[in-house]
């Protein structure tokens, strides 16, 4: 500390020495916390903040509970610290479990012995009311755990370290805050040798004879000193005696120092001799510290020599303090110990002692090896004993124990592993495989394994990872064969599988894998030599062609020497056919081409010479002049003559011997070769001598001209047929010429009748007028007719009206007499209505009188008697109850199963999972629904919290109590809701809150939860709301919760009501279309257009919206979905508007409530600030979402296998993107830029918005909704029952334990008491009255599971006080109890007043009928269930006679009188009052109990409705599940046997030029002509194999699904890639699939 120690030469003033002494305080004490900091991290080996922030740092106990895990791990167990890692504490601050860990410390230091003078309080740390206190016990115990040996001695780094000015004030203020004075560290090892010793003057005067000792260096002397039993010191050895002596001597000048250091700096206010001396724990921490060491140069010195016994001697030295030594692990630890030792000396430089935490590290580890190793072992005798057994699935289990140190091993693969393994095991010579052997097997196995699920799951990457692996170490794998390889093994696979093999072998995939590249090398070289014989065909040489077609890499068959003419006259024809088809001149042949030439031309070679000898046999026989033999040789097909008939052998014979005789040869030699010109141009030559032919002509050129030749003989054949045809065709077409003539007449005569008829169409319409004229003269005719005879006979029709009259009149009269007679009962009832309609002026009397009399009291004072109707209505409205409870929580299960449900089938669908999981997964959906959850959930009433025992009974009465208090106070809940992270409040209310108030499904309940609501509103406002706007940027944990209760609950048929209309208005318009996004109008106008027509379109495909809008077909289409938006946004502002009576009463209050208090909390806020927050809670929060999803809140009704389509929902989105924005006041601008025209629309909707809001905040208050005021929980007849699982009893039990401080801060507050009464937390045990299995049973998990969802029902009580001392203090049961009595007297004695009455005696009989009342009342109640009985209180009081009730109603009136709620003066008369308003409450308390029963009829119903739709649901599930099973075995039984659908073949040019292609990477376009694309269906439809083919050869494959493209269509993706190098069209390739497959 700069200038710390700096002296003024003038003389200091008061103020200036008193400042100065307290930054020297301030600064000791920021020494000392640098001391304790080194010293905590020396311990716990992590960094700590800095000094400054180390106070705060302790506060949380993590860092403390560490520390004490480091010196007493038994009695501080990691597992015990809470929040280890500090994450609860950065993301929220203290919690009050942080106080535990506090504990633990504090536990951990009385568990070593620290004096309890030295140990904080946990306040101290927790709140930081004494953290100096806190560093001064941390430095006291450094010191005694040093003595003990269990950790370093802290440093003393006064004047040693230097802190700021600023660093230095600041703490000085911190201790100023603290007002204490800071303790006394110099003298904490005197005060604990106080502590510890028993005879603290001896144990004084020994230490400082050890510290004399040391002084004067004698060592000796010194170890005499130590050795003082007096000095209570442990440990001393002789042989360290100098060590002792310079260790001590060391110790106490470096101690000196410091103390001389501090007097020279600071203001010393004492002196202690410790500050100089050492004490007796820092004696016999420094005699510990030199022990140890001498021990672990023992330990080094055997590791030096490699000496195992006496490192074995050394390592048992108990200052050491090793207890985990094993003797059978001595070699382990010399091997260990030394490659730490080495290690250690390679990171620092030199050789180092090993220190005694690398010791202990060392030995467990070699300790662990060695577990390890005789674990391998045992592992690897089984495992051969497993393959002796012969049985693949225990060898598998063997081989999968973790302690043989095996790689993974594939169950699915067991086989496999058995036959190997079997055979390796008896091929090895000691018959057993060691863990080496095994570890290189089923490695091996293990990757073979791998490539035969990557072939059956048809993976290709993962089948390439399995073969480039090293573990499978296949030799010559490439990896531009990938392909190859999976197709190749893949069909080995399934020849495998039809042979009955079920795996392949390591032989059989290396095997394939060779034979694979073999096959790729053979294709390369083919392309090679088909690229030397084009090259071949382009130089005009035969001979050339020839060679190149002999050459053994081109693999043609058949080609032959003699043929190599026609060969090349073949091939090099068809290139240029090829050449001219694709109009490119560089065109070549491909390998199948090359041969399909090849073939060609053998086949021409045969067929010429065979053309060549039928011809020279019809020469021969020609000049022999046969005519048999002539028309024989004529007739042979392989001359291939057209028209021979056998009908005209003697003109053949005669006309080509005539042609014959007409040929000379030329010249005197007779050659022997014969010339014959093919179709093609191409000659053969023929030897006459040898038969052989030629494509060559002779070396002589000598040809026979003598011969006739094809075209000769095909001639006069021609000619001679012809002759002979047409004379017969005449004979035979006699009777086809008479039909030809009688089609000609026909012909003529249906000419002349459609003249005929067209003339007839062209008259039509005067026709139909000449019609008309002729009907109406008809009708007019007859109408006048009638007309005249009425008016000729009008006396009698007025005669026969006259007698109908008369006789429906007498009719009437009849039925009416003979109505009252046979009514006579009726009539006698009403003459009974009549009479009590003074009955009822008196109860009118007694509804709206403001004083009713007492004589109109008594006569309907029988009206607070319960009748049995009345118990069986409350029974019914509790059994009701209980049932929508049970039957809305079976839902809520069911519902979530069968979201799951849905999540499966359509992964299922996507091929995520299996089919056979969604199966599994519906049938345990199927029992469930049978089983029915509520019966699942049933408690045995004997068992558990209900069984009939006292410890039980106190505390379902505990429960009850508290649960009663929880519901009546909603203080509590509201509290506790903010208590808990966001997560956990809203489940909190889902399953506890909601439950505890039966989801509002009485009045009273409603009531209720609502004042929770309004309390935890107002208590969010006032706390966590510091902006008008907070609410609407934020997510308000009870706005969220309000809205969530009551859209889910009672609020969608509000929803149904107010949005069903103008939601299916604009399902049902199928032709409504809005986008209001240009882009997406762009995109969806480019995919039409291109689909239609079948053309790549030459607008580009990615657009801004400004682009988008330039185009006037978007800016058309833009305009019509603004008109169809604002026209559907006007139906919902409508409905939304005048439906503000459906909105439920709770959210409405809610609106209310929010808008009140916000004007309160924000007075200068406006009016319209507020209404935008009361807006977003009433549309946005409450509506908006059912607007954008109806199929989610019921506000439609679809069938289970129907959805919403994409276009609906984007236009319900957009619809309520506008509503929002008009709630909201915001107006479209920036990216929506394009909308503000709708702009002043929003205006005028949002000021009706407004309107509404203020129509929806005016409700009138809960208690005069619900009737409710302070009696009406003590006249209620009906006791609260609620139903709640075990689970949710005991999380809500304990989140009040741990938040009771928060949610009750008053000391004497009745939760405190209730939750003491209850006691430590329950078991489920407890209860269910069920066993519980052990945490190693498997089966706990789930039983505990099964066991929290039990349902226990609790009547609600509140815990009152006894009965006398509840009537004298409590007023409003005084009045009660008072008022019961009243109505008891009232009924047996007669009077005009109340007084009269009360000083009345009674008589005889008027006692007599108190005593008969009061007795059919003990038996009603008898027959009462017992949570209907009424209160014990008022059940007293009937046991009261009449003369007795007098007297103590006479004494309550005189008691409520003196508090003024009586006056005696008016005759009681406000007692009266009192009875008559019990008894309209009691008329309207039954009102609504009626329509509470017809309500909770009606959302049974309703919710039996909604079961049936989820049964509805899982029968369509099923139905789905089944059809996939039949679908799937239908397909494998009909596979092959369907008539395969013709493929598509183009070349990459023809796609190119259709505009699907659009380019391939690395691939010119010039060379697209030698690019074939095979386009093959599959069996599954909508499936297709691509082939692409290069020159030929196969290249690539890629497998199509029509499904996808349409996604991606869908998606708006205009190009895709397939095979990773060639782009496509999607829009166009859609359009080629549909017109060549789907015939679109």
């Amino acid at each position: 500390m700069e200038g710390a120690g700096s002296l003024r030469c003038e003389r200091l003033t008061a103020e200036e020495m008193d400042e100065k002494r307290r930054q020297n305080i301030a600064y000791q004490y920021l020494c000392h916390l640098e001391e304790a900091k080194r010293w905590l991290e020396a311990c716990l080996s992590e960094e700590l903040p800095p000094p400054m922030e180390l106070e705060e740092t302790l506060r949380n106990g993590v860092v403390l509970a560490k520390l004490g895990h480091c010196f007493a791990p038994t009695a501080v167990p990691l597992k015990k610290i809470y929040d280890p890692e500090q994450t609860r504490y950065k993301a929220a601050g203290l919690h009050f479990r942080h106080t535990d860990n506090i504990n633990y410390w504090r536990d951990a230091m009385s568990h070593v012995g620290l004096p309890s003078l030295f140990h904080p309080e946990t306040t101290d740390i927790y709140d930081k009311k004494n953290m100096p206190r806190v560093v001064y016990c941390i430095h006291a115990l450094s010191l005694y755990l040093f003595k003990l040996g269990l950790a370093p001695q802290i440093q003393d780094l006064y004047g040693k370290v230097d802190f700021t000015e600023e660093e230095i004030n600041n703490m000085k203020r911190e201790l100023e805050k603290y007002g204490l004075q800071l303790p006394a560290f110099s003298k904490i090892g005197g005060i604990l040798a106080n502590e510890l010793s028993v005879d603290e003057a001896a144990v004084h005067a020994a230490v400082l004879a050890i510290n004399q000792a040391v002084e004067q260096g004698v060592v000796a002397q010194t170890m005499g000193a130590l050795r003082n039993p007096s000095a209570m010191l442990l440990g001393l050895r002789q042989e360290l005696a100098g060590a002792y002596q310079e260790m001590l001597q060391r110790a106490k000048l470096e101690k000196g120092s410091n103390a001389r250091n501090r007097l020279l700096q600071a203001i010393p206010e004492g002196e202690d001799i410790y500050d100089h001396y050492l004490t007796q724990a820092e004696i016999q921490g420094h005699i510990n510290k030199v022990n140890v060491h001498g021990a672990l140069e023992e330990v080094d010195d055997a590791l030096e020599q490699q000496d195992v016994l006496a490192l074995h001697h050394a390592l048992q030295d108990p200052v050491l303090a090793l207890h985990c030594l094993q003797r059978d692990n001595l070699h382990r630890y010399l091997e260990q110990l030394s490659v730490d030792r080495e290690q250690k000396a390679l990171e620092l430089g030199y050789v180092d002692l090993l220190e005694q935490e690398e010791l202990e590290a060392g030995i467990l580890t070699a300790n662990r090896k060695g577990e390890e190793e005789r674990a391998m072992l045992g592992a690897i005798n089984r495992i051969n004993a497993a393959i002796r057994h012969g049985k693949a699935a225990e060898t598998v289990e063997a081989l999968m124990d973790p302690a043989a140190q095996l790689p993974d091993v594939y169950p699915l693969a067991a086989p496999l592993y058995q036959h190997q393994l079997a055979l390796l095991q008896s091929q090895h010579p000691r018959g057993e495989l060691v863990q080496e052997e095994l570890f290189v097997a089923v490695e091996m196995l293990s990757a073979v394994a791998l490539v035969n699920r990557a072939l059956d799951a048809g993976d290709p990457d993962a089948l390439w990872s399995s073969l480039v692996s090293s573990a499978l170490g296949l030799a010559g794998v490439e990896d531009a064969n990938a392909q190859r390889y999976f197709e190749d093994l893949v069909q080995l696979k399934g020849q495998s599988r039809a042979a009955g093999g079920e795996f392949l072998s390591w032989n059989d995939i290396q095997d394939r894998v060779t034979a694979t590249n073999s096959s790729v090398q053979d294709e390369n070289d083919r392309i090679t030599a088909v690229r030397l014989i084009n090259e071949a065909l382009l130089q005009e040489d035969p001979e050339k062609t020839l060679s190149a077609l002999l050459l053994q890499a081109a693999a043609l068959p058949h080609v032959t020497l003699p043929t190599a003419h026609r060969y090349h006259r073949v091939l090099a024809r068809a290139r240029r056919m090829k050449a001219q088809a694709t109009g490119d001149d560089g065109a070549v042949l491909w390998w199948e081409e090359i041969q399909e030439g090849v073939c060609k031309a053998n086949e021409d070679t045969v067929a010429a010479r065979k053309m060549a000898l039928g011809i020279a046999a019809i020469n021969q026989a020609i000049k022999e002049g046969k005519v048999t033999q002539t028309l024989r040789v004529l007739l042979n097909p392989a001359v291939a003559l057209c028209g021979v008939v056998s009908a005209c052998a003697a003109a053949y014979q005669e006309q080509l011997a005539a042609l014959m005789a007409t040929k000379r040869q030329t010249g005197s030699a007779k050659p022997c070769w014969t010339r014959h010109r093919l179709a093609d141009g191409a000659e053969f030559y023929l030897s006459l001598q040898s038969f052989e032919g030629s494509w060559q002509r002779p070396p002589d050129g000598g040809i026979n001209t003598a011969h006739l030749s094809r075209e000769e003989i095909q001639a006069v054949v021609t000619r001679v047929t012809a002759a002979h045809d047409r004379e017969r065709l005449w004979a035979a077409n006699v009777a086809f010429v008479v039909r030809l003539q009688a089609r000609l007449r026909g012909f003529l005569v249906r000419r002349e009748l459609a003249a005929r008829r067209s003339i007839l169409r062209e008259q039509r319409p005067a026709a139909i007028r000449i019609q008309a004229c002729w009907r109406g003269y008809r009708q007019r005719r007859a109408y006048l007719e009638r007309l005249r005879y009425l008016r000729a006979n009008a006396d009698a029709a007025i005669k026969i009206q006259a007698g109908v009259r008369m006789w429906q009149a007498r009719r009437r009269y009849q039925e009416r007499l003979r109505y009252f007679r046979h009514n006579v009962e009726a009539v006698v009832k009403i003459q009974a209505f009549v009479r009590a309609h003074k009955a009822r002026g008196d109860y009118r009397m007694l509804v709206h009188a403001r004083s009713p009399p007492l004589s109109i009291v008594r006569r309907f004072i029988h009206l607070l008697e319960q009748s049995q109707q009345d118990f069986w209505e409350e029974s019914e409205v509790l059994r009701l109850q209980e049932e929508v409870v049970k039957r809305i929580r079976a839902n809520r299960q069911l519902e979530s199963d069968l979201d799951l449900m849905d999540i499966k089938i359509g992964l299922l669908v996507k091929n995520r999972i299996t089919l056979q999981e969604v199966v599994c997964h519906c049938k345990k959906l199927t029992k469930k629904n049978k089983e029915q959850l509520s019966e699942m959930m049933s408690i045995d009433k004997q068992k558990g919290l209900k069984s009939l025992s006292r410890e039980k009974r106190q505390k379902l009465e505990a429960y009850q109590h508290l649960f009663y208090l929880l519901q009546t106070q909603p203080v509590y809940l509201a509290r506790l809701i903010f208590q808990m992270p966001q997560n956990k409040s809203t489940k909190f209310m889902e399953s506890v809150i909601f439950t505890l108030y039966n989801y509002a499904s009485t009045p009273r309940e409603a009531f209720l939860l609502l004042q929770l609501f309004k309390a935890a509103l107002q208590e969010e406002i006032s706390s966590k709301v510091d902006h008008v706007h907070d609410i609407l940027l934020g997510n308000a944990t009870v706005i969220r919760m309000v809205v969530s209760f009551y859209r889910n609950a009672r609020g969608q048929n509000a929803l149904q009501h107010i949005l069903g209309d103008p939601v299916q208005q604009v399902l049902q318009d199928k032709t409504l279309s809005i986008r209001t996004n240009p882009v997406d109008i762009y995109k969806a106008w480019i995919n039409q257009t291109e689909s239609q027509s079948g053309q790549k379109s030459k607008l580009p495909y990615e657009v801004s919206p400004e682009q988008a809008l330039s185009y006037p077909e978007v800016q058309r289409q833009l305009d019509i979905s603004i008109h169809n938006l604002l026209m559907m946004t006007d139906k919902f502002v409508s409905a939304i508007t005048s439906s503000v009576d459906k909105i439920p009463y709770g959210m409405r209050y809610m609106a209310k409530i929010l808008r009140a208090s916000l004007a309160e909390k924000f007075p200068k806020a406006s009016a319209e600030d507020i209404d935008k927050v009361v807006g977003n809670l009433l549309y946005y929060r409450y509506m908006n979402p059912a607007v954008v999803a109806p199929d989610g809140f019921d506000i439609v009704a679809l069938p289970a296998r129907v959805t919403l389509h994409p276009e609906q929902r984007r236009s319900l989105g957009s619809i309520a993107k506008v509503l929002q924005h008009a709630a909201a006041h915001k107006p479209f601008d920036g990216d929506n830029a394009h909308l503000c025209g709708i702009n002043r629309y929003l205006e005028e909707t949002h000021r009706k918005f407004r309107r509404f809001i203020s129509a929806a905040c005016s409700v009138p208050e809960p208690e005069e909704r619900f009737n409710m005021d302070e009696y009406s929980e003590m006249v209620a007849v009906a006791k609260p029952i609620i139903y709640i699982t075990v689970g949710e009893l005991i999380n809500t039990h304990r989140l009040l334990l741990e938040h009771q401080d928060s949610i009750a801060p008053q000391h004497g507050d009745p939760l405190h008491a209730l939750l003491e009464d209850l006691g430590e937390l329950p078991t489920f045990q407890f209860l269910v009255g069920e066993n519980v299995p052990s945490p190693m049973d498997t089966s706990a998990e789930q039983m505990l599971c099964q066991l929290s969802k039990v349902e226990v029902s609790l009547t609600l009580t509140g815990k009152l006080v006894p009965v006398a001392s509840s009537e004298e203090s409590d007023t409003r049961s005084l009045l009660l109890s008072t008022k019961q009595m009243l109505v008891d007297v009232i009924q047996s004695q007669p009077g005009d007043s109340l007084p009269e009455i009360l000083w009345t005696r009674a008589s005889e009989h008027e006692e007599a009928s108190h005593a008969h009342l009061m007795h059919r009342r003990a038996l009603q109640d008898a027959q009462t269930p017992a949570k209907l009985q009424r209160n014990r209180s008022l059940a007293a009081n009937s046991q009261l006679s009449m003369e007795e009730k007098k007297r103590k109603i006479i004494r309550n009136l005189r008691r409520l009188e003196s508090l003024g709620l009586v006056d005696s003066a008016h005759q009681y008369q406000e007692l009266i009052n009192e009875l008559a308003k019990d008894i309209r409450n009691q008329r309207r308390y039954r009102q609504h109990r009626k329509g509470e029963l017809l309500k909770l009829r009606q959302t049974l119903q309703g919710l039996n409705a909604k079961t049936l739709f989820y049964e509805e649901q899982i029968d369509y599930y099923n139905q789905y599940i089944k059809t996939c099973l039949d679908n799937l075995a239908a397909s494998t039984k009909a596979s092959g046997k369907n008539k395969k659908l013709q493929s598509l073949h183009y070349t990459a040019a023809r796609l190119f030029e259709k505009g699907v292609l659009l380019e391939i990477e690395d691939l010119p376009h010039s060379q697209f002509r030698n690019v074939v694309f095979d386009i093959i269906p599959c069996e599954e439809s909508g499936r297709f194999q691509v082939k692409a083919k290069f020159m030929g050869i196969d290249m690539e494959r890629f497998h199509l699904h029509y499904q996808d493209l349409l996604q991606l269509q869908y998606e708006g993706v205009a190009v895709m890639k397939m095979f990773d190098k060639a782009k496509v069209n999607v829009n166009l390739l859609i359009f080629l699939l549909n017109k060549k497959f789907f015939k679109k």
